[in-house]
């Protein structure tokens, strides 16, 4: 059956008459690729950092080393301050025992010493590296030794009780000999302030250095970036603009517009593999149109066919029907009124005529009904299938009646497509099973539903009655297929062709389930609204 062809339209566009050959692809040689210039500039970036960085952590190092030796020194420099003070308390301490021979005064004197040997430590493992510093300690350490043993240490060994006469008679070469460590103890102090000063002046110009260094550093991190964003921008950024606006303007339908090759040779392969494909749409476009010109052509053709298969159908609904309904009447009227005047086999041949008539009227019915599947009368709403069931099994109380069979049915939703052709597929579905039923057992039949995450209802119709072969599925479902003679079974052998168009029409599938026994269960889908929607559409059925 032919179907309407709707006429093909587009926008407007500019298509060029397609050329002779399509240009071939450009293939430069010997250009760097957008990779090797980003590989370049990326190794070349990371190993400037990596001089820095390295020349960087030189400076820092070296800073770190000449501040731990300007904390060293400032710390020798408090020990020898502290040693010094830790004589003069001795000295202190020898001078007020000799003058009184009270004990209490050599409590001065012993933590004096005490000091002297903790600063003294101090010192050499501060300064151990400094040989004019370990010069001064030790002439400091011998200073000291000296006035101990010729002064501080008799005078320390006296009894107390009362003046100590030695004190008196060694007061000026006490005198002296402290002097003298005073001294070499100035002298040490000297020495570490030397170190210190020269200490801080290498850091105050390793300083000096470090920040210059940096600032180095940030104006060749700054110059880098600007290279490389320029280079990004002059090298791949606007050869792929151009690249992307020459394609926008393809896009939008000015097929002349051209692909110019730009960049880097990756880049301007893939301007080159576009400007290629733009000449071959632009041949297939030419050729879209003239192939369009001839579907306009055919799709008047086809209405016009459809238009005179329209007058068919209505001559076979009229005209055809009319002398078959004259000839099952006259039929019958002869059979009537002549019934005693024929004998028996003549009415059976008048039999054989009735029902011939009868069944080829049935036939062009049928045939009619199964040609106007998506032709007419199919415009697609939403259907409730709760409705349409109910008018179904009423329209069939009679023979589910006499057949004694129990019809079930779950909660049907609202689906989209044509009533009417849904209401004969439903009935098509359920006075087959009626009419196949097994003289073994009581009929049912059960009509299941449900959602699936396809975005259709899956559907699905099973009988107990005497089922259909696994290698009949497909054939049944061919038009004048029979599996029975008329005889035991009557029909045309149109049914569940129908119902195959049907759903077909409607963007669904059907198909015989043959595992299912005993009896028959056919299973078909169909469109309908989202599973959420349906779900309430049912719901609001059930109340």
């Amino acid at each position: 059956m032919h179907t309407d062809v709707p006429q093909q339209s587009t926008g407007p566009r500019r298509v060029p008459a397609p050329t002779a050959s399509a240009p071939p692809a450009v293939v430069v040689a010997g250009r760097w690729t957008t990779r090797r210039w980003l590989t370049l500039g990326v190794a070349s970036f990371l190993g400037v950092l990596l001089v820095l960085g390295a020349a960087g952590g030189w400076v820092l190092a070296r800073s770190a080393t000449l501040t731990d030796h300007v904390l060293t020194a400032d710390t020798a420099f408090v020990a020898a301050v502290r040693l010094e003070s830790a004589l003069t308390d001795q000295e202190t301490g020898i001078r007020g025992y000799g003058l009184a021979g009270q004990s209490e005064f050599l409590d001065p004197y012993h933590s004096g010493v005490t000091d002297q040997h903790t600063y003294t430590a101090r010192l050499r493992s501060a300064m151990g590296d400094r040989a004019d510093v370990m010069r001064d300690l030790d002439a400091l350490e011998q200073r000291a030794g000296v006035w101990q043993r010729r002064v501080a240490d008799p005078i320390a060994a006296a009894p107390p009780g009362a003046p100590v006469a030695l004190a008196a008679d060694r007061a000026d070469e006490g005198k002296r000999e402290f002097d003298a460590v005073r001294a070499a103890a100035g002298r040490l102090q000297q020495t570490i302030q030397h170190a210190r000063d020269g200490a801080r002046a290498q850091l105050h110009s390793a300083t000096t250095e470090r920040d210059a260094l940096f600032a180095a550093i940030g104006a060749v991190i700054l110059g880098l970036t600007t290279t490389v964003f320029v280079g990004l921008r002059r090298g791949v950024t606007r050869p792929l603009e151009q690249l992307s606006g020459d394609v926008r303007f393809v896009a939008d339908g000015i097929f002349d517009h051209p692909v110019t090759p730009t960049g880097p040779a990756d880049v301007r392969q893939v301007a080159a593999g576009v400007e290629s494909m733009r000449v071959r749409l632009v041949r297939e476009l030419a050729r879209t149109d003239a192939n369009r010109l001839q579907l306009d052509e055919q799709a008047t053709e086809l209405r016009r066919s459809n238009a005179e298969l329209e007058q068919f159908a209505y001559v076979a609904s009229h005209d055809l029907q009319e002398p078959l309904r004259k000839v099952a009447s006259f039929c019958q009227l002869l059979q009537r009124r002549y019934a005693d005047q024929l004998d028996e086999r003549a009415g059976q041949y008048i039999g054989f005529a009735v029902d011939g008539a009868n069944r080829m009227q049935t036939l062009i019915n049928d045939l009619l009904a199964f040609s106007r599947v998506g032709r007419l009368n199919a415009e697609t709403t939403e259907v409730d299938l709760e409705q349409i069931f109910a008018r179904t099994t009423d329209a069939l109380s009679v023979v589910i009646e006499e057949s004694g069979a129990e019809v079930e049915h779950d909660p049907l939703p609202t689906v989209m497509g044509d009533a009417t052709q849904l209401g004969m597929l439903l009935q098509n579905l359920l006075s087959n099973a009626v009419k196949f039923r097994s003289p073994e057992r009581p009929l049912r039949i059960r009509l299941t539903a449900h959602a699936d995450d396809d975005g259709l209802w899956h559907f699905a119709v099973s009988d107990n009655g005497i089922g259909i072969g696994p290698e009949f599925a497909e054939q049944v479902f061919v038009i004048f297929q029979r599996l029975h003679t008329r005889e035991t079974y009557p029909g045309n052998g149109i049914g569940l062709a129908l119902c195959k168009k049907i759903v077909e029409f409607h963007g669904g599938t059907i198909a015989v389930d043959p595992a299912h026994t005993p009896g028959t269960r056919i299973a078909f889908t169909l469109p309908g609204p989202a599973p959420v929607a349906a779900a309430a559409a049912t719901q609001e059925n059930q109340r």
